[in-house]
């Protein structure tokens, strides 16, 4: 009986304990990168979500005051009166403008190079072009 209790008190060995530390790291090898693989691609999907919400904020804008705000009066014009435009009946945002998933403003330009105005995001890197999560992220 005696030996029976020093039998199911014995520990793992350190061998036991290391083989289990190195499934644990084979695992996290393999699952972490693909976990923020998504991730990156989450926040680009987001970012196409935002700019998407912008343009509808942006047009009806248009509607209401006849043009879309100029490069200098930018997205803040969704949420404040520029120039106390006569027509203006926003805010058009339910909440302020946001930031790109990456935390820095988007970037907006009337009149624009690809269209009536330019609406994007640099994406993850901050700077034109990129690829992947860092490309940059248009309403072109």
């Amino acid at each position: 009986m005696a030996s029976l209790a020093i039998r199911c008190n014995r520990g793992f060995t350190l061998l036991e304990l290391l083989v289990v530390m190195v499934i644990i790291g084979l695992l996290a090898g393999y699952v972490g990168p693909k976990y923020f693989q998504q991730i990156g691609k989450s926040e680009v999907k987001t970012a196409k979500a935002q700019i998407a919400a912008l343009e509808q904020a942006l047009d009806q804008f248009r509607l209401d005051v006849g043009h879309y705000p100029s490069t200098e009066q930018g997205l803040t014009a969704l949420m404040n009166n520029p120039d106390n435009q006569p027509n203006w009946a926003g805010p058009y945002l339910k909440k302020e403008v946001p930031n790109d998933p990456w935390g820095k403003p988007y970037q907006y330009r009337m009149p624009g190079q690809h269209g009536e105005y330019d609406l994007y995001s640099l994406g993850k890197d901050g700077q034109v072009g990129g690829s992947d999560e860092a490309q940059d992220i248009s309403n072109w």
